[in-house]
């Protein structure tokens, strides 16, 4: 089930962000997750499978570049392969494709997940190595939006 967030869930989320660190987070992440969710809790969207939160996945629209923007997806790794990521982001694709005047969806990950994102359309953009953390490359990608006329 995908719900939207709620303060009681900040917790929670934040544990579930420790357990992908080092792996897929650098600690210095945790404290912009937490500022992400104060500015950003609208529309950030919770994923529950078995009654347990297993996730979450976030995405805002900036209007000055015209781009949505899809962000801090990640999950319980004891739930990996069970489709709760291509679900979120389907949902949270679903939704920016609905807003009047996107051109793109720009979509920051890292090596570990950009191949992830191609499976949706994204193509890579630029990389930057070491950028969330030693060993965690930046991977920026984009979505072009095809509106029909």
């Amino acid at each position: 089930m995908i719900r939207p967030y709620q303060l009681k869930d900040k917790k929670e989320l934040v544990a579930l962000l420790h357990l992908n660190i080092p792996k897929c987070f650098d600690p210095k992440e945790v404290k912009d997750f937490e500022e992400y969710l104060e500015q950003h809790s609208a529309t950030y969207l919770i994923v529950e499978y078995e009654n347990k939160i297993a996730g979450g996945a976030g995405y805002y629209v900036r209007e000055k570049d015209k781009t949505g923007r899809i962000t801090w997806i990640f999950f319980d790794p004891d739930y990996t392969g069970k489709g709760l990521g291509k679900n979120v982001v389907e949902h949270c694709l679903f939704i920016l494709k609905t807003q009047v005047g996107l051109e793109k969806i720009v979509v920051t990950t890292s090596q570990l997940a950009y191949t992830f994102f191609e499976k949706f359309g994204f193509k890579l953009k630029e990389t930057e190595k070491n950028y969330w953390g030693p060993g965690l490359d930046l991977y920026l990608m984009e979505l072009q939006i095809k509106k029909d006329i």
